[in-house]
């Protein structure tokens, strides 16, 4: 039988003094005379240029960094330092030093449509260079990629954890091809926004539907419910995901509307920089699903290429419970791939499995007839007690808040 990996495993690691992710923290380093033993992350060094010839680098990683020119690197390769320069021509960073926002991933919406997104050029370069089985070098470039921005959401979610604590994640899963307008988009919004409005820290996968539809109401926290309603409404009018340009468009005509709107409560001086997860909550999509618009209302974005990153990272951070959505196939897998990480206890505690629409997860797909057995049967003991279905959104809050 499969035993809990020690704690120390698992958890977000603590930030490491050696890690430098800015300019601002590079130059001061560097004024200090030495840059020996540090890791400079994705930094832009060549504009404007620091003066590096007298500076001790023995034992220093430059990674992902761009300088003036290659003599650059090789003079720090003999000086004593590691180098693992971005790679050419590709569309993303090797070593991403922050979350994506929406910004970011629709940059080049207005000039050319979806099909000029960075989000976009990036899934198609994906595509390109072999996709789920690329090539070594492109490999290479993701796997770094995926390292970067598991770094950044360590960093990204660390004053929020330290402030609310890991049962403060709530994790929001359903269908990928859920309409905007439908019931069912209107419920998991009202989810996010109650969930949000209770210091929650939402989750989703980073898709469209149920997913997007989270990321909204936490984006919208902050506004009376009539808004989100109205909100709501004006995306409607794209409903289908597969419509890309009016889809994309509709988001980013609704992000524009609130975007200078009221913000929620002043967070306490340890959280100041969580206001992203107050105003969106965080999604975790993959370019696997490229195909699919960018989910635009996370406040950030931790997007992978590895989907088996992207899955496990969601169900290792939610452990403040997860709302299960109606969903199909790849709803089922990860109720079931959540369901190992309880019954093992992989990463703790969990907190209370949520199913939404109770026919639907009784009668339509009968999930709760084989986890309630299974989870009576854990070696933790009996956790069937963490198993709820509702058809009410409110009392699915507060299962989660309680």
């Amino acid at each position: 039988m499969p035993t809990p990996p020690p704690a120390d495993v698992i958890e977000p690691h603590a930030p490491h003094l050696n890690e430098v992710q800015t300019r601002v923290e590079f130059d001061r380093r560097l004024a200090g005379g030495t840059l020996a033993g540090l890791t400079v992350q994705g930094l832009r060094l060549d504009h404007p240029v620091p003066d590096l010839r007298d500076v001790d680098v023995a034992g220093a990683l430059f990674v992902g960094c761009r300088f003036a020119d290659r003599e650059v690197g090789a003079d720090l390769v003999r000086r004593g330092a590691d180098v693992v320069p971005p790679f050419s021509e590709l569309p993303y960073p090797t070593q991403p030093s922050h979350l994506y926002t929406a910004d970011d991933l629709a940059a080049g919406f207005d000039e050319g449509g979806f099909a000029e997104m960075y989000d976009t050029r990036v899934y198609a370069h994906f595509r390109a260079h072999g996709g789920a089985l690329p090539d070594v070098r492109e490999a290479l470039g993701q796997r770094l990629h995926d390292h970067g921005v598991d770094n950044a959401l360590a960093d990204a979610t660390r004053a929020w954890l330290a402030v609310h604590g890991p049962q403060s994640v709530v994790g929001v899963m359903g269908g990928h091809a859920v309409p905007r307008g439908s019931s069912a988009y209107r419920m998991a919004a009202v989810l996010g926004w109650e969930l949000a409005r209770a210091d929650r820290l939402v989750v989703t996968g980073g898709g469209p539907g149920v997913m997007e539809a989270a990321n909204l109401g936490a984006f919208l926290a902050a506004w009376p419910a009539d808004e989100l309603s109205a909100a709501i409404d004006v995306l409607a009018a794209a409903p289908d995901f597969t419509d890309h340009d009016r889809y994309t468009a509709a988001a980013l005509a609704v992000r524009k509307r609130y975007a200078d709107g009221p913000s929620l409560p002043t967070p306490r001086p340890a959280a100041l920089d969580t206001g992203w997860a107050r105003s969106g909550g965080l999604a975790v999509p993959t370019w696997l699903y490229g195909h699919e618009p960018a989910n635009l209302f996370a406040g950030r974005i931790a997007k992978y290429f590895s989907n088996a990153i992207r899955e496990d990272t969601i169900l290792r951070m939610a452990r403040g419970g997860i709302v299960f959505a109606p969903g199909r196939a790849g709803t089922v897998q990860e109720v079931f791939q959540a369901a190992t990480k309880t019954f093992y206890g992989t990463d703790g505690a969990s907190g209370a499995y949520v199913f939404l629409d109770r026919a639907f997860w009784t009668t339509e797909l009968p999930v709760e007839a084989l986890l309630r057995p299974l989870f009576a049967g854990s070696p933790f003991g009996d956790l069937s007690r963490t198993i709820h279905l509702t058809d009410d959104v409110r009392e699915a809050v507060a299962l989660l808040v309680r």
